[in-house]
């Protein structure tokens, strides 16, 4: 991942730029900061290539740094951030795409069953088995949880299992829709969650509902479209890993659960991004809604208003200036 420059390294390379000579002590000192956070600044604009060792000259002393003019430098930086944001959904979508295949084989009815695979048909039947496995959870519970708009009443039945497990200290960590963060109740929730040390992020979409137990055993829908079917839990070490290299990858990209919608360069909203994306699949905005946990009007909503931005009249114009503009 590209490293973010935080308000630090931000004063240090503004500072720089205006006093070329200016030492790590001397930045120390003007910043307010201590001389061990100022060396960790410029270690990460130095690896940022906003600062470059000094050749000699103009006065420069041989073997410091000197800055990179921001008009060389940004760009640079924003083109390499880009190029890792996009290696970043490729791989994404590389692992999603492996995912949704070993799931279809285990998702065949007729297909023989294994000491690697349990099905599990109907609700009570998943919620019997997930209590007894989670019972025996020792070290780790990683979770993708796209239904987080629960009723109020399952939160607070949910409340017994979940302190039970952090308070014997299993390390929980749990993925939200972007979208939930707007439902009051789970936002509660969230924050009594965290209070009890488990951690919670967000992103714009998830592929499926997922709970990994210990990175041995995993429960996930028999059919991602209708969870009320059923669920299997898998142990086939090669799929568990699979899978905890998916949930890996989407943590690494996701936000802190509550803080604010953050925008790119382009002024989109991850939500905005995802859903351009999946329309540009060929999703309808029923199934994009669903995927991004959002009611069908305020996808339609969003989507108005991206064409607006656009200036575009037809979904198929919005995507060819999308595309032009680069935000798919």
């Amino acid at each position: 991942m590209v490293p973010e420059i935080d308000g630090a390294a931000q004063d240090v390379y503004r500072l720089m730029l205006a006093e070329h000579r200016i030492g790590a002590p001397d930045i120390a000192v003007a910043l307010g900061l201590s001389e061990a956070r100022v060396r960790a600044a410029l270690d990460r604009l130095e690896g940022l290539r906003l600062l470059i060792p000094s050749d000699g000259l103009a006065g420069e002393a041989p073997g410091g740094l000197r800055p990179v003019d921001p008009r060389v430098g940004l760009p640079a930086l924003l083109r390499h951030i880009e190029s890792a944001q996009q290696r970043s959904v490729e791989e994404f979508e590389r692992r999603q795409a492996a995912i949704t295949d070993l799931l279809a084989e285990y998702r065949d009815e007729s297909a023989d069953e294994s000491a690697d695979l349990e099905r599990l048909v109907g609700i009570a039947t998943v919620h019997a088995r997930m209590d007894q496995v989670i019972s025996g959870v020792r070290e780790e519970l990683l979770t993708f949880a796209p239904d987080g708009v629960r009723p109020p009443t399952s939160l607070e039945a949910s409340r017994a299992g979940n302190e039970d497990l952090l308070t014997r200290g299993v390390a929980m960590r749990t993925i939200y829709l972007d979208a939930a963060r707007k439902y009051r109740p789970l936002v509660r929730h969230a924050e009594w969650l965290t209070g009890l040390g488990c951690q919670i992020r967000s992103v714009p979409a998830l592929p499926l509902r997922m709970l990994v137990f210990d990175r041995k055993r995993a429960f996930v829908p028999m059919d991602p479209a209708d969870t009320r079917r059923g669920a299997i839990l898998l142990s086939a070490p090669g799929v568990i890993t699979a899978l905890v290299s998916l949930f890996e990858q989407t943590w690494a990209d996701a936000k802190p659960f509550g803080a604010p919608p953050r925008r790119d360069e382009q002024g989109l909203t991850g939500q905005e991004q995802e859903l351009l994306r999946l329309l540009g699949q060929g999703f309808t905005d029923e199934m994009a809604s669903k995927r991004l946990g959002l009611s069908l009007r305020t996808a339609r909503r969003m989507m108005a208003d991206l064409m607006d931005r656009l200036g575009a009249r037809s979904r198929f114009e919005a995507g060819l200036l999308a595309g032009r503009r680069g935000w798919l």
